[in-house]
């Protein structure tokens, strides 16, 4: 298993938590299946990322 990065870095860590609780929360209503792990990571500039294992 390989982690599938979201293609956008976000400024703060609350932004790419939002994008965190939205993929928790929302799959079903768009009937995809939920990702086993989903994690916030910090890229070496300092920005905010998503990461997730489908």
């Amino acid at each position: 298993m390989r982690w599938i990065y979201w293609v956008r870095l976000y400024e703060t860590k609350f932004q790419a938590g939002c994008l965190v609780s939205r993929m928790e929360n929302d799959w079903w209503i768009y009937g995809y299946e939920c990702p086993r792990e989903i994690e916030v990571f910090q890229s070496k500039k300092g920005r905010f990322g998503v990461r997730y294992i489908p």
